[in-house]
């Protein structure tokens, strides 16, 4: 994967000369649309992964929908995990003031949409050579 890069060039000619300036350039690598909609995509289901593992922590530990984060967090995640919920039985363990809630299909959704992550940026990088042969 190519990134964005900044170099900065530091020369000096002689150094105990105090007549030659130090001479800085700045090399500036601009990303092409195809990576910057990796990056785009990336990011996305980087947002979408980290929304899934706070699911899972705040299910383990029993947070309590009261709370407005933990009540949308359920909300917005709830939607993702749905084409996975079944697969697996809920395993339910009852404190004395929460209860623990371990979702396999938390778990099994984290793993999905990373493979769906990779398989997409793969798809888009076969395409983007196409595109760059072609011309």
């Amino acid at each position: 994967m190519t990134e964005i890069t900044t170099e900065t060039v530091t020369t000096q000619e002689s150094a105990s000369s105090p007549t030659n300036p130090i001479v800085a350039k700045q090399v500036k690598v601009e990303a092409t649309n195809y990576q910057t909609l990796e990056y785009f995509i990336y990011f996305m289901f980087g947002v979408l992964e980290v929304l899934l593992a706070f699911r899972l922590v705040l299910k383990l530990t029993g947070a309590s929908i009261m709370s407005s984060f933990v009540d949308m967090v359920y909300g917005v995640s709830g939607l993702f995990i749905l084409p996975f919920e079944g697969i697996f039985h809920r395993a339910i363990s009852q404190g004395i003031e929460t209860a623990s809630v371990l979702e396999p299909a938390t778990l099994v959704a984290i793993v999905v949409y990373a493979v769906a992550a990779w398989g997409i940026i793969q798809l888009l990088r076969i395409v983007s050579r196409e595109k760059q042969s072609s011309n």
